[in-house]
């Protein structure tokens, strides 16, 4: 994780010394001003975004006294502040957590797993305690961060794109100004193509992470790899339609919904379920013998 931090960071010091060299200076202020604001709707609004892109509203213990239960034993055996609960109305069994910090989180369910007969009631605690793993460890927050780059690479591509970030061509006699905002161009493409590659692999370390740190939470690592391979199981049972709809949103989801034709896309945004799972088994093993050996 740290190679990759330090690969996206160095990128993107070549990204902004391309932009000082071939950005003009009228031109400059205005990416950095997007950029800026960009940044910020990222980092205050995630948690609106997502939950409201999501279909997502909070429920009160009242309403979802179960599920409440869950999240304040895992939070005071954690020793972190609780999110708010939300659930999510689709058919896919998921969970997801959102927040740029513990103090600004929400964890959500779907009704899906909700209403999941298959999975027991430490399968549940074993998923919520991978999401809460993800706040804990301010995982949006560092995924966001880590896509930032390639977002403001897209946004300069489409701005030199439909608006010339290379000078006036107009009064430009050489093609100076063509042939900037033609670097810009490639430069914006490259930058981004790398730093989703580098994105997608430092989401794939955080998944293993939060499961890792899930399993310790609660002390029962098999819980958590049976829940992980009932719901990838039960994603086969989930009309095409409901999948391509919660597609999108696979970065956040515990397991990603899952269609046959994007089976790259899957392990392009978590590790596949065989390498969790062996994950947990070593995680289960480690704990048996620490167990064995207070005896």
């Amino acid at each position: 994780m740290v190679l990759v931090m330090f690969l996206i960071g160095l990128l993107a010091v070549a990204f902004i010394a391309a932009l000082i060299a071939f950005v003009p200076t009228q031109s400059l202020p205005i990416v950095l001003i997007f950029a800026a604001l960009l940044l910020g709707a990222q980092f205050f609004f995630s948690d609106k975004i997502a939950t409201f892109a999501m279909g997502a509203h909070e429920v009160s213990p009242e309403q979802a006294p179960e599920l409440h239960a869950i999240v304040d034993r895992l939070c005071v055996m954690a020793n972190m502040p609780k999110p708010r609960v939300a659930i999510s109305d689709t058919p896919v069994p998921n969970a997801f957590a959102t927040g740029r910090n513990p103090d600004n989180a929400v964890i959500c369910v779907t009704t899906g797993l909700m209403r999941n007969s298959n999975l027991t009631k430490e399968e549940v605690e074993g998923v919520l305690a991978h999401e809460l793993s993800h706040v804990a460890h301010r995982d949006v927050l560092v995924i966001t961060i880590a896509s930032f780059l390639g977002i403001l690479a897209g946004m300069v591509a489409r701005m030199a794109f439909w608006f010339g970030l290379g000078g006036d061509r107009r009064n430009d006699r050489d093609g100076n100004a063509a042939m900037a905002q033609l670097v810009i161009m490639l430069v914006s493409i490259v930058t981004y193509a790398i730093s989703f590659l580098l994105v997608r692999a430092l989401s794939r370390y955080r998944e293993l992470a939060a499961d890792r740190a899930g399993a310790q939470l609660t002390g029962n690592p098999m819980a958590l790899a049976s829940a992980l391979q009932k719901i990838t199981g039960d994603m086969a049972k989930i009309p095409q339609e409901d999948l391509r709809a919660a597609e999108p949103y696979n970065a956040f989801y515990f397991a990603p919904a899952l269609r046959k034709e994007s089976l790259m896309a899957l392990l392009a945004t978590h590790p596949s379920t065989e390498k969790r799972v062996d994950q947990l088994i070593k995680i289960s093993d480690q704990l048996g013998s620490n167990q064995l050996g207070r005896r």
